[in-house]
């Protein structure tokens, strides 16, 4: 074997492993010794699929200073992914065939893990064209337009699911303009402004709204939908109704599980993401994790300046590559979470919902692609120590137990704290 990994413990396996490794590849995995010409002692700690991210901005090209695929996909590695799908908002969106060659190009150039990128929509032809580069699959940001150019934009989809090799998978961001652009107007009349004024100007109505249009407009036009960053309760439940009729998923972000709204009062605009943190009636919890779950961190830094720039002029994303592994061990570590989802949840169902065939698993012939975590290493997470260009985190500070010690992509160590 090129690579041997042992004193294995498997979250769903009973006993100690050897993991035989070749080319990048699993070939063997075994109770009883098994040679090779290099060996990795893991130290009895928990071997795991290889985390995957579906919901990662790294902002390369364009926006650079807030982050890019060397210092994204290290912050990745860091944090125990080996696996990121990138969103097509930079500068210019990666929404053209030659925007997509190139963003292809760049991340293959400085990404230290696997990954894959979405497209975002434009005219059918241009994305007949894109459709040749392999995108993952297309992402709509529902809040920036307008119900005819939703209409629009999903038969367009629809029909390159019916003429090309287009999987039919549209990612969502899901909240509706004319309820948040109404509700936005109001708060701004208002002599004086607070950060929680943010996630009052983008209610969890206007998710539930949007759900419920991009159900029945994926539903129209015979395409898969996955829900990015779900953060209203009420959403949650009209998902779980109406994905036992038609292909549905979703995804919940590290910061919509573990905080309300309450927060913006103690960290300002640091918290502002799009959507905001909902109100704790409202808001999704820890308690809704269950093995079909798929955790998708919206990585997404900004410098110092764009987060201090206001409530409304403030930029919205938060950086969670590096926090959410060790804070969901803490959640299994305090009986709130069971250690044998944590695979399905940041690894196996992402892989099957983005068609990632031979990740997802630790299993013959899949993808040597590992996340060894410490389930018992505590801390402080310190921002300094972080990979991510970003200097801020709601999480700065905050006590851990459970830590990602080792990142193997491709057989190839990137991570190692062992």
């Amino acid at each position: 074997m090129d690579l041997v990994i042992k004193n294995c413990k498997m979250a769903n396996r009973t006993g100690e492993f050897f993991i035989g490794v070749e080319n990048g590849k699993i070939v063997e995995i075994s109770k009883t010794p098994i040679k090779g010409d290099e060996y990795i002692d893991i130290k009895n700690n928990y071997i795991l699929p290889g985390f995957i991210d579906p919901h990662v901005h790294f902002r390369d090209p364009g926006l650079t200073q807030k982050e890019d695929f060397k210092t994204g996909s290290m912050s990745a590695a860091n944090g125990g992914f080996t696996t990121v799908i990138d969103m097509p908002n930079t500068v210019p969106k990666t929404n053209t065939y030659e925007a997509l060659k190139e963003k292809i190009k760049i991340a293959k150039d400085k990404s230290v893990v696997n990954f894959e990128l979405q497209a975002g929509h434009n005219t059918l032809e241009e994305m007949e064209k894109m459709v040749e580069l392999n995108p993952i699959s297309f992402k709509v940001f529902m809040d920036l337009e307008s119900d005819e150019s939703l209409e629009e934009i999903f038969s367009n989809l629809g029909k390159l699911h019916q003429t090309t090799k287009y999987n039919g998978l549209v990612a969502v961001h899901c909240e509706k303009q004319s309820i948040v652009s109404d509700e936005t107007k109001k708060l701004q009349e208002k002599e004086e402004n607070e950060a929680i004024d943010y996630s009052y100007a983008r209610p969890a109505s206007s998710e539930d709204e949007s759900v419920k249009q991009a159900i029945q407009l994926a539903g129209d036009n015979d395409l898969k939908l996955h829900i990015c960053h779900l953060s209203s309760r009420k959403s949650l439940d009209i998902l779980k109704s109406a994905s036992k009729n038609q292909p549905i998923s979703w995804e919940f972000t590290p910061h919509h599980l573990l905080l309300d709204n309450s927060a913006y009062n103690v960290y300002g605009t640091f918290i502002k993401t799009n959507p905001p943190l909902r109100e704790k009636q409202d808001s999704i919890n820890i308690n809704d994790l269950d093995e079909n779950s798929i955790i998708g961190t919206d990585h997404a830094p900004h410098t110092l300046e764009d987060k201090t720039k206001g409530v409304w002029s403030s930029s919205p994303g938060i950086p969670n590559l590096e926090t959410v592994v060790p804070l969901l061990l803490t959640e299994v570590n305090n009986g709130n979470i069971d250690l044998k989802i944590i695979p399905k949840i940041l690894s196996q169902n992402a892989a099957k919902v983005y068609r990632l065939e031979n990740k997802g698993k630790i299993d013959i012939n899949m993808d040597a692609d590992f996340t060894v975590i410490d389930l018992k290493r505590k801390g402080k997470f310190n921002i300094e120590e972080f990979k991510t260009k970003a200097e801020y985190s709601p999480f700065d500070g905050w006590e851990y137990m459970g830590m990602p010690i080792m990142t193997i992509v491709n057989g190839k160590v990137v991570m190692d704290k062992i």
